[in-house]
């Protein structure tokens, strides 16, 4: 472990970029629906896309989440019967991503993946290693009970996958890429194909959080964002 008594900060230089881009890019992303099967996502974009993901705050900063980008016809062609909601999806987007979030076996203080990421990932000083132990016991066992339950771990774990995935739509829209978050899907069934039929990750460690679409729109939105207005949805105190 890194014996060092502080962490070194690093400055970074404020963004200066336009708000009118950023909403921008916000309002041209939609959930597609039809895609242009003709049209692939380049390897720049998708690398771009990728270290957004890698970039994405989650608790603790442990990253319990992990992408499969699924591009085998074969397996995509497996679990079309059990995620309606990414049929077209399947079938035309030129890349698809199954998000995993960990289980409550890795996400308890002192596991061997715990143990990675705070001694190898973030090399905490032990002073901080202690401090973290002592913050992240309490926050699981006496705010959020994360680990009360197989169930309630794994749905933590999975709220942090979601943070990752809205990190690619927002990198996906800013390169003009198209995306649609897929949470229609029977999850267990899915499950049993990527990790028992295809062994595309263990079972015991992992299960399915959220998938997503990527690629270009095979036809233009039918309506323009609806969304509730600021004063339905904002309090100010």
């Amino acid at each position: 472990m890194n014996e060092k008594a502080i962490i070194e900060t690093v400055k970074v230089a404020q963004p200066k970029l336009r708000r009118e881009d950023l909403l921008h890019v916000l309002k041209y992303r939609y959930a597609t629906k039809a895609w242009d099967r003709d049209k692939k996502i380049s390897d720049e974009d998708m690398q771009t896309i990728l270290e957004a993901a890698r970039l994405a705050p989650t608790s603790f900063g442990f990253e319990p989440w992990k992408i499969i980008v699924l591009q085998d016809p074969e397996i995509r062609q497996a679990i079309r019967p059990y995620a309606w909601g990414a049929d077209a999806a399947l079938q035309d987007a030129s890349h698809f991503l199954v998000f995993l979030a960990r289980k409550k076996a890795d996400i308890t203080f002192g596991s061997p993946y715990l143990e990675h990421i705070t001694h190898d990932i973030m090399e905490l000083p032990e002073q901080a290693y202690n401090m973290f132990e002592k913050a992240y016991t309490g926050f699981c066992r006496d705010q959020h009970k994360i680990l009360e339950s197989d169930r309630a771990a794994f749905d933590w774990s999975a709220k942090q996958a979601y943070i990752v995935m809205a990190n690619v739509l927002f990198a996906a829209a800013y390169l003009g890429i198209d995306s649609c978050p897929v949470e229609g899907f029977t999850k267990d069934k899915v499950e049993t194909v990527l990790a028992e039929t295809y062994h595309l990750y263990d079972s015991e460690h992992f299960g399915v959080a959220c998938m997503t679409a990527l690629g270009y729109r095979g036809e233009a939105p039918h309506r323009d964002k609806r969304r509730r207005p600021l004063e339905e949805s904002i309090i100010w105190k």
